[in-house]
């Protein structure tokens, strides 16, 4: 949204990145890479570091990793900026490596959660870590970020300690951990820091260095956009603030179509309640004896220009009103003892997500003196175009840093000749965490920026033959679209753009992805450019053209995309279009792929175990796989992320996307391992590892009838010698399940299948 100026309200206005008067320290020059040891900064001279960041990542200078593009950014700013990669977190030494930083350390998880990063959905330690050198796992501890930030509280206790990332801003509030199976408290209490910065941080962080450079205290930096901070009970940004609580932001409600909603009423309507008609009887011979009496006010007739001013004034009044309000959430304490109202906070806290229209926030954590109050701004600005080139265009060295020598990184050999071109996602998906952390406008680089980029591959990535692996983002085909009007997306309150349907306000024109595909080809030395992200078929249909431009060019044979189920109820708690529009896609896409001479698949993606699939949904998921011919290789239950709505769902038993009662909906969901392996042996229903499990549930769910040995059937009634039953945890869960958001920094991996952190789910085996 680049109506910046007017979303700023009360907080700091934004700032363009490149405005800044440059810190002293840039007389220094750039590094070849960002120092990782004493020695390294005795090459560039630096006798200290003015900001030392801390990452559970390797160490890899490309703008797909977090640490890499916040780090090239503030050295933009002429700052020296120092990593301290995967330290061992057992002591505080590895923390002092770099010495005293003059300004703060900047913590961070890395691209992934911590917790996500080394568990499966199935709660089961995985073997290897995408981010490490040689995928070596158990680099990084358990919510590496509190680890993080209370060994460099030791290590030097002056330091202001700033928190940030995919971990820090899915746990900025009182949020469900799945891990543990409980609600923990926000994340700024355990890790003691300073600031927490949430979302995509670049306007904050650059603000924040250079206010700390001129001396300015930490705690004392209380405007910043996007970031959450402890205070006081009762504390406010000025004394003019208001409080309100959450329920008048969201009254609960009835769910029955029995009790409508509550209407206002008619100001004209003549009845008792009316102040100025005491009695509707006999209105007539009253008006005239009214007419005079105190109290009744004559008709005021205006020209229409100045009906506009006044209008004009009360908006102007109610916009300063809304961002001079706090609201205050449920407290900590409330939310972890009744589900009822986690998913109540969870429904105001997405409902105060617009930038151009979110009020500041508060919760409160412990009781009496030990009380102490989480404090939220509302979300950052979202770059320009400019801001985005600016942040991509800097000299990365697009490689790891040298230390790690002829290790292999996965996570690095994934996106080494992708391009990511835009950030965030308005799609809604009540399972996915982009929409948290990145926000719903689509911030967008511009055409110069990324062919630009793609001459960089070219020129200086070792290894590249010719193939460019992806240009794409959280959403592969959201490139520059944007709401028609400005204003009315500065204060839309809905949670998705395209659900149940395409807002007619969205902007759905492919022309400039179109473009952008067709200029790219043309780079000299280019063979070939794929599309590695997953696609938004609801969106691309309402382009052929864009179709047939992927399908011919850009498709190597396989194409991603996620139904992510088939069942409309199910779809309905996703926030995900009908299956119908997949059909459509397919259409489309079978039609130019003939035409371009081409046998082409699509790569569906499915999870099951998601808040309101019941094991019917899943059956009848199955028999649309087998009807179809698709045979999944890898496949992913839910993984309930902190602050996702379906999250929500999962905890409370409750819909969030309706409002809130006592007599709400309940929502089933596959919570036990063997409601949860019968879900994901439904979706390999062709595993005769699976199907010993899936006849007892078959018979278990009146279905025996599936059980057989023809065509019609699901599956057999014989065990092939040799084969043994599914094992509870078996099959390693990837892609997906560590994309979509799911605790993933998706704007710093761009391109990753699947946007996770493993190889993508392998497709499919289709039978011929």
């Amino acid at each position: 949204m680049n109506t910046a100026a007017a979303a700023a309200g009360p907080f700091q206005a934004p700032t363009p990145l490149t405005s800044y008067r440059k810190h002293w320290a840039q007389r220094f020059g750039r590094a070849p890479f960002l120092p990782m040891s004493r020695a390294e900064m005795e090459q560039l001279g630096w006798d200290s570091c003015d900001i030392i960041l801390v990452t559970g990542d390797a160490y890899i200078d490309h703008p797909s990793f977090g640490m890499a593009l916040i780090g090239r950014l503030l050295e933009a700013q002429g700052f020296r900026v120092g990593i301290i990669s995967q330290p061992d977190w057992t002591s505080s030494a590895a923390f002092r490596q770099l010495g005293k930083p003059n300004l703060f350390f900047g913590v961070t998880a890395g691209n992934m959660d911590s917790m996500v990063n080394r568990y499966t959905a199935d709660r089961k330690i995985r073997t290897d870590d995408a981010y490490t050198a040689n995928a070596e796992p158990g680099k990084r501890p358990d919510r590496a970020v509190v680890v993080y930030s209370q060994r460099c509280r030791e290590a030097y206790p002056d330091r202001p300690i700033i928190i940030g990332s995919i971990e820090a801003s899915l746990r900025r509030i009182a949020h469900y951990d799945y891990w543990s199976d409980k609600v923990r408290r926000a994340i700024l209490l355990d890790a003691k820091a300073d600031l927490l910065l949430y979302g995509s941080a670049e306007r904050a962080l650059v603000e924040l260095a250079h206010r700390l450079a001129r001396g300015v205290p930490v705690r004392e930096i209380r405007d910043l956009r996007g970031t959450a901070f402890m205070v006081p009970p009762g504390w406010r940004p000025a004394e003019d603030w208001t409080e309100i609580d959450s329920t008048q932001v969201d009254a609960p409600g009835s769910q029955h179509s029995s009790h409508p909603p509550h209407r206002h009423p008619d100001p004209y309507a003549m009845t008792a309640s009316t102040p100025d008609m005491p009695d509707a009887a006999g209105c007539a011979g009253q008006a005239a004896a009214a007419a005079g009496a105190e109290g009744v006010k004559p008709i005021r007739i205006v020209s229409r220009s100045q009906q506009m001013d006044e209008r004009v004034e009360r908006l102007a009044t109610r916009k300063s009103a809304r961002e001079q309000t706090v609201i205050r959430l449920p407290s900590y304490e409330q939310v972890a003892s009744d589900p009822l109202l986690y998913a109540h906070a969870s429904r105001v806290f997405h409902l105060e997500s617009n930038p151009g229209n979110a009020r500041a926030l508060v919760q409160a954590h412990g009781e009496g003196a030990g009380r102490r109050d989480v404090w939220l701004n509302p979300p950052p600005i979202p770059l320009s175009t400019a801001e985005m080139d600016h942040v991509y265009d800097q000299p990365y060295a697009r490689a790891p840093h040298p230390s790690y020598g002829e290790a292999k990184i996965p996570a690095w050999e994934m996106i080494r000749f992708s391009i990511n071109i835009m950030r965030g996602c308005f799609g809604g998906c009540t399972f996915c965490s982009i929409h948290e952390h990145e926000g719903r406008i689509i911030q967008s680089r511009s055409e110069a920026s990324i062919l630009h980029e793609i001459e960089q591959i070219r020129d200086r990535t070792p290894g590249f033959t010719g193939t460019i692996s992806d240009l794409g983002g959280p959403t592969a085909n959201m490139y520059r679209l944007a709401c028609k009007d400005k204003k009315i997306e500065a204060s839309c309150r809905r949670l998705s753009c395209v659900y149940p349907d395409i807002c007619p306000q969205m902007g759905t024109d492919h022309g400039p992805l179109v473009q952008l595909y067709r200029k790219a080809r043309k780079v000299p030395g280019i063979k070939r450019i794929n599309i590695g992200s997953g696609l938004r078929y609801d969106l691309a249909i309402r382009s052929p053209e864009y179709i047939k431009e992927l399908v011919t060019h850009h498709v190597g044979g396989y194409l991603k995309i996620a139904p992510e189920h088939t069942e409309e109820a199910t779809l309905a708690k996703m926030m995900k279009p009908s299956i119908a529009n997949y059909d459509k896609f397919k259409v489309l896409f079978d039609k130019y792929s003939r035409e371009a001479g081409k046998e082409q698949y699509l790569i569906p993606y499915f999870i099951g175990a998601h808040p309101g699939a019941s094991d019917e949904d899943m059956l009848n998921l199955a028999l649309w796989l087998k009807k179809n011919r698709f045979r999944l290789d890898q496949v992913q239950n839910f993984l309930p992320t902190p602050l996702a709505i379906a999250t929500a769902m999962y905890h409370s038993r409750r819909n969030p996307l309706r409002k809130l009662s006592a007599s709400s909906e309940e929502v089933y969901t596959a919570r036990s391992g063997r409601s949860r392996r019968i879900h994901k042996a439904f979706m390999r229903y062709h595993d005769p590892a699976n199907w010993p499990l899936l006849r007892e549930a078959l018979r278990q769910m009146g279905r025996a009838d599936l059980i057989g040995n023809s065509a019609q059937h699901l599956v057999p009634a014989f065990q092939p010698p040799g084969s043994a039953a599914a094992q509870p945890g078996s099959g390693r869960p990837r892609g997906r399940g560590q994309g979509r958001g799911q605790g993933l920094d998706t704007a710093a991996i761009p391109t990753a299948p699947g946007r996770g952190a493993q190889p993508p789910r392998g497709g499919f085996k289709r039978k011929r």
